[in-house]
């Protein structure tokens, strides 16, 4: 192997990070300890990286993750060797569920010490074997610019995805006069990018016969950046389109052809044309079982034909005519390119939009409670649609979904695979240092605000001027939603007796704050939302608030519940 000599010799640590920055990264999450010590110093000493302190090891890796999902770049986060490297997993694992392209770098005792049970010693490489795209041990230092490449092409080409690097101490403190040379040689790793021209053309002969046509916009079109495609290709022939939950915006809600969101809490437009269309064009979606409800009774009269980057997730969940493995970006620039073909599904089109118009997402005023699907419509009006939206998970994270109109890709932030309680306020700072021009703003629940808060103390400290909208029903909503509607009501454990004051908790944060309970001036109220400074919006809503529509978990797509027509 070819080596790469250095004028003066360096520690792994100052190449690890020379590499990083070559590589065209300029900011990093992470929280110190003894076994990154090295790299820490490293850190001290350069000044092409901006290294942001987190909190907790779960709030740097969900930072990265913000960061990552709201730009398509890399993120990367620093944790030290044992609880600090397990504090990290959920972070791991929900960015492996949702493709986030990301590098964790551990740290780990030195060498001598491995396996030996050493103190902060964990089996980090065994630990996330199944929550990565990949990971390393390194054990030499002159290896490190080439592993740290690789990782770097591994998690951010094919399907993206987080990748680990387990970094012993004493080989990142060792100096040495040369490294081992950087060239990517991974000949099992050759992701297929370029779809295949045959099958793209069998979706347009499919095109051609179909009398119900439907698009399935998921997360792949956009993390693919293909929103403009997607539009284009769905104008063209006038095909109506359902979103999933983490490509919202990539179709504009307000667009003509949008259904918007399908699925468990989906529109009742999107999920009738799901269970009704006789062709189905999936762009980027694995077929979650959130979206598809039973299986069984998905799309039971539809030709599928998936486009995806990840061959494994074709025919998986739901049986696939027509597969083609590819990027979205790519195989809509083909559809597009091929010679425009005749379409006989008008009356379709016509009889979908009807449906939307017939049944869009609503709520009943209250004038006693403030509903919070006005709060999240009237945020909607006063950003114009354009902030980008952080959510933590649960009810607050659906009726974002559902009253946010979305209209550009990488628009909504979210938890989507694993559904991670806490990850919303982290994934906002991330989102807001990745955009500092951008408006972010924030929706949590209570719940979610517990677990994570820490994480405020970065506001102040790196000016990250975020807008924190604090969902408050005194629960775990979903939680409670599922226990009042399938478990006779009993609330076992889903309510809080007791709370912090989180007017006091921002003070002692720094922050801005207030709290809104009045419906009848919630709106003037939230103006204040448009300042540029951080804040916590408190907003006060009954605890007895459920989620409509609803498709029971196991249920088909077609008994939704809760659907309210148009009189």
């Amino acid at each position: 192997m070819e080596k790469i000599y250095l004028e003066n010799p360096k520690s792994g640590s100052e190449i690890l990070l020379d590499t990083l920055a070559n590589l065209g990264v300029k900011t990093i999450f992470g929280y110190p300890g003894g076994a990154v010590l090295p790299l820490y110093d490293a850190i001290y000493k350069q000044d092409n990286i901006r290294h942001i302190l987190a909190r907790h090891e779960q709030g740097a890796v969900h930072e990265a993750e913000g960061f990552a999902k709201s730009t398509g770049k890399l993120g990367v986060a620093i944790v030290t060797s044992g609880p600090g490297a397990t504090n990290a997993i959920t972070g791991i694992a929900d960015a492996m569920s949702d493709s986030v392209p990301m590098l964790v770098f551990t740290g780990q005792v030195a060498t001598p010490g491995i396996g030996k049970d050493a103190f902060q010693e964990a089996d980090i490489i065994g630990i996330t074997m199944p929550i990565t795209k990949y990971n390393y041990q390194i054990r030499e230092t002159a290896d490190i610019p080439r592993i740290v490449t690789e990782a770097v092409h591994i998690a951010t080409t094919g399907r993206p995805g987080p990748v680990v690097i387990d970094l012993p101490k004493d080989v990142s403190e060792k100096r040495v006069s040369s490294f081992n040379e950087t060239t990517i040689k991974i000949p099992g790793y050759q992701p297929t990018i370029e779809p295949n021209n045959l099958q793209v053309k069998k979706i347009l002969s499919q095109l051609k016969k179909a009398k119900k046509p439907l698009i399935l916009a998921g997360g792949g079109v956009n993390y693919a950046g293909a929103s403009a495609e997607l539009i284009a290709f769905a104008e063209r022939y006038k095909i109506p389109v359902v979103s999933t939950l983490l490509s919202l915006g990539v179709m504009p809600i307000e667009h003509p052809l949008s259904l918007g969101m399908g699925g468990m809490h989906g529109s009742y437009a999107s999920n009738m044309a799901l269970t009704e269309c006789d062709f189905l064009i999936n762009f980027g979606s694995r077929f979650a079982d959130r979206l598809t409800g039973n299986p069984k009774t998905f799309a039971q009269k539809a030709v599928v034909a998936h486009v995806d980057i990840d061959p494994a997730e074709i025919g998986k969940v739901v049986k696939t005519a027509i597969p083609v493995v590819g990027d979205a970006k790519k195989t809509l620039k083909q559809l597009l390119g091929s010679d425009k073909v005749s379409t006989r599904h008008r009356e379709w089109t016509d009889k979908v939009l009807q449906d939307k118009a017939k049944a869009p997402f609503s709520y009943k005023f209250d004038q006693e409670v403030i509903k919070p699907q006005h709060a999240i419509e009237t945020i909607g009006k006063l950003t114009k649609g354009d902030a980008i939206i952080i959510t933590d998970v649960g009810q607050h994270q659906m009726w974002a979904a559902q009253f946010y109109p979305y209209k550009n890709e990488r628009q909504i932030i979210t938890s989507g695979g694993l559904g991670t309680m806490g990850f919303g306020i982290p994934a906002a700072v991330g989102a807001k240092l990745a955009n500092p021009g951008k408006e972010v703003v924030l929706f949590v629940g209570d719940g979610g605000f517990q677990m994570t808060n820490q994480e405020l103390a970065i506001l102040n400290g790196y000016g990250v001027p975020i807008k924190l909208v604090l969902i408050n029903n005194h629960s775990l909503g979903m939680v409670r939603q599922w226990q009042e509607s399938f478990y006779d009501e009993r609330r076992s454990e889903s309510t809080f007796d007791d709370e912090p004051n989180f007017q006091l908790l921002a003070e002692s944060y720094g922050i801005s704050h207030y709290k809104l309970d009045n419906p009848l001036t919630l709106e003037k109220d939230l103006e204040v939302i448009l300042e540029n400074k951080p804040m916590l919006i408190e907003v006060d809503i009954s605890n007895r608030e459920h989620v409509y529509p609803m498709v029971p978990s196991g249920k088909s797509n077609a008994e939704m519940l809760g659907v309210t027509f148009n009189a």
